[in-house]
């Protein structure tokens, strides 16, 4: 590999963002200092607010992080001990956790493995007595099959939360991610198509009682109007206002930011169009992909990870432990082999440099070296 050009090609480059907006987010913190609004306040307000239009919803309450707005959503809707939630296994550890921290029980349904979502069509079979909520997870940027999803929840008299801590700006035939269930739950972490500069996260619905008990139960609980009257036991999930004003800042840009994605995505998807070997994401008919993550199937992944980062390119794996093989979910049930797809996916799945401002000759590197890797010059 000597001969390799070093490029240096990282996963995610949080400092060219903020060079680009470097003067009107340090206006908006120094006004979050001023203002000595420090937890929620103006700032939080007005993101929320615009968010919220932004989603096409009329209600979304910042909280502390995407784990907390699962939890919170959860609790709003009543979930409990006793009460099961289905999801994917193929998920971040926060989407199983939130489930667990309310007392309620996870069931899995398979991914189908075009988009690594949930199957829709293995729902309708794990739903008992005690099914509360359909959770669907919007990875890596494409959103499950909703209108089934949601047809299925109004026949059985379910809920639906929305994990769309992947899928900002995402949509579904014109509805974004976030919109079409009961509630929608967001994490900007700072590395998400839109991140503050910390933990933080938001829950958004068209539902005036679940933002209004979402947001008491994220301020411990309190009555809204009366301070220090505790309507029932809560948590300290508020968003504090430097995050408010940092996702206020970045809002703007995100549509501009995820065009950029997906014209990197298409780069991408020529240059290894050749290559048998590599499966590029395939994007659903009925929506538009924000490319959270750039997820590619390989059959030899370690051998092309190694050589990539030999020659400047960083990658990832998202997620290489299906979580019901990890000690912490292994009391759920579910041995190895019984959710085959997603095993599948987590022993083959790459991720590679997806950001907006990746440059012509970063995205021409990597696909060079994966040709390279696969003997096609």
């Amino acid at each position: 590999m000597t001969d390799v050009p070093w490029v240096n090609v990282p996963m995610n480059d949080l400092r060219i963002q903020y060079t680009a907006l470097k003067d009107q987010i340090d206006t908006a913190l120094a006004r979050v200092i001023e203002n000595c609004a420090f937890i929620q306040g103006p700032a939080v307000q007005a993101f929320e607010a615009a968010f919220a239009r932004y989603c096409g919803v009329a209600h979304c309450v910042g909280v502390s992080n995407g784990t907390d707005a699962l939890k919170l959503a959860l609790a709003a809707l009543d979930v409990g001990p006793g009460d099961e939630v289905i999801t994917a296994p193929h998920t971040f550890g926060a989407t199983v956790e939130a489930i667990l921290q309310v007392g309620a029980k996870p069931v899995f349904v398979d991914i189908e493995p075009t988009h690594f979502t949930f199957d829709v069509g293995q729902v309708e079979a794990q739903i008992t007595p005690h099914t509360r909520v359909l959770l669907p997870v919007h990875i890596y940027g494409q959103m499950v099959d909703m209108e089934p999803l949601t047809d299925l929840a109004r026949k059985h008299g379910l809920r639906v939360v929305e994990d769309a801590a992947q899928a900002h700006g995402a949509s579904y035939r014109g509805r974004r991610a976030g919109a079409m269930g009961d509630v929608g739950c967001f994490s900007f972490y700072p590395g998400k198509n839109l991140g503050a500069y910390g933990d933080a996260g938001g829950v958004v619905t068209d539902d005036a009682d679940i933002a209004a008990r979402v947001r008491a139960l994220a301020n411990h609980g309190q009555d809204p109007a009366a301070k220090f009257l505790y309507r029932e036991v809560g948590y300290n999930h508020r968003m504090d206002g430097f995050q408010g004003a940092v996702l206020g800042v970045k809002l703007p840009f995100l549509e501009d930011w995820n065009a950029a994605r997906r014209r990197v995505a298409a780069c991408y998807d020529r240059g290894f169009a050749a290559l048998e070997a590599v499966t590029c994401p395939a994007v659903a008919g009925y929506g538009e992909h924000v490319y959270h993550l750039y997820v590619v199937r390989v059959p030899d992944r370690d051998a092309l990870a190694a050589e990539l980062k030999e020659a400047g390119v960083q990658t990832a794996v998202q997620y290489p432990n299906p979580l019901h093989c990890t000690p912490a979910y292994a009391g759920l049930g579910y041995g190895r082999g019984t959710l085959p797809e997603c095993e599948r996916a987590c022993a083959e799945i790459l991720s590679l440099p997806m950001f907006p401002d990746l440059t012509t000759n970063q995205v021409e590197h990597v696909i060079d070296r994966v040709r390279a890797h696969y003997g096609c010059s």
